[in-house]
């Protein structure tokens, strides 16, 4: 007997976490549940979340040759406006991939050029690239610098939250980025929204688990925030990896892709560490983005899913992608097109 039948209202959940969507698709969570409980896809992504303005301001340096452009993997694909750092590579622009911020200093220390490390990601990246800086200082290394793209993901739920357009009965919590910031700053969510949530982990039976806890939220009219992940989440969090990220960053005012402004949901560099702010390095300036058919902001929204994009497996394919959505492993598009999901 499949226990969620017990569950006879309506609900419909957002699994924040890119990984999460990856890992519900290739499951087939969501073909088990019942027609009446429905799992939407959030805003879970970083390098999907992160702005077409963003993108095209590193491209634009990569283009300028004045710099050594490092990144993660899954930006270098991910198309700009009117290029990409896989299409400036191919142009003799010197962008490397990286799988480490220490590999970025390693790299500094053996170039004379600026280096300069593009930093996307949320809670669970920003210590790694706070430490980089630390030793970047400590070692008097000149020529390192930082693009801080980094998102904080309370605020953007926040917004999710308090969207008209939106229905979220409940959230699917992020098992990673709480490992960073604990139980205790999605507390809002249930206390003032009334939204049930729980932190889960990245086995299908987590998230299965997770499913059902927040079913019985709704049922027993108690929301709150539930830990299932609770080999690797705490209440509290990791404090050190917090007390770095917020040494070296400070909050600021951050542009979302699909979502706008968002108030406080990004990192900055703090005033101490400005020397490494690349864009108070290079002063480039790059014209508004154009409109793009391309609907992966409201995939990110849960507005739509991605086979509802008229572009989704016709134009846009991981082998010619058209938004991030389908290049990110974390992105919605991309797991949607991996496992042949319709619907």
């Amino acid at each position: 007997m499949n226990i969620f039948t017990q569950f006879n209202f309506p609900a419909t959940f957002m699994e924040v976490c890119g990984t999460h969507t990856n890992v519900i698709a290739s499951s087939g969570i969501r073909q088990m549940l019942p027609e009446n409980i429905k799992l939407i896809s959030g805003p879970g992504c970083p390098v999907c979340v992160t702005a077409q303005r963003d993108i095209d301001w590193v491209i634009e340096l990569a283009k300028t040759k004045q710099a050594v452009v490092l990144t993660f993997g899954d930006l270098i694909k991910v198309p700009g406006t009117m290029s990409s750092l896989q299409k400036e590579k191919a142009a003799n622009s010197d962008i490397r991939v990286v799988y480490s911020p220490i590999d970025a200093l390693k790299i500094a220390q053996s170039v004379k050029k600026p280096v300069v490390f593009v930093g996307v990601g949320f809670e669970t990246t920003a210590p790694t690239i706070a430490v980089a800086v630390l030793k970047a200082k400590a070692m008097k290394i000149q020529n390192f610098y930082i693009i801080s793209y980094f998102k904080l993901i309370p605020p953007a739920l926040e917004m999710i939250a308090t969207n008209p357009r939106l229905n979220i009965d409940g959230f699917i919590l992020p098992g990673h980025v709480s490992t960073i910031i604990g139980a205790k700053p999605y507390n809002f969510l249930a206390q003032k929204y009334n939204k049930p949530c729980v932190i889960s982990g990245f086995e299908p039976n987590d998230i299965l688990e997770s499913i059902f806890l927040l079913l019985q939220q709704i049922k027993n009219k108690k929301p709150s925030v539930q830990i299932q992940y609770r080999r690797s989440v705490r209440v509290t969090g990791n404090r050190a990896a917090v007390k770095l990220m917020n040494e070296v960053f400070a909050k600021c005012d951050a542009e979302w892709r699909g979502l706008g402004v968002i108030k406080n949901s990004g990192l900055m560099l703090a005033k101490e560490y400005q020397q490494f702010d690349a864009r108070k390095r290079f002063n480039l300036k790059v014209p508004l983005p154009k409109p793009s058919p391309c609907r992966c902001g409201d995939v990110l929204l849960g507005l739509i899913t991605p086979v509802q994009c008229q572009l989704f497996g016709r134009k846009c394919r991981p082998s010619n992608p058209i938004g991030p959505c389908m290049v990110s492993s974390e992105g919605a598009c991309a797991a949607y097109y991996k496992y042949n999901i319709k619907k």
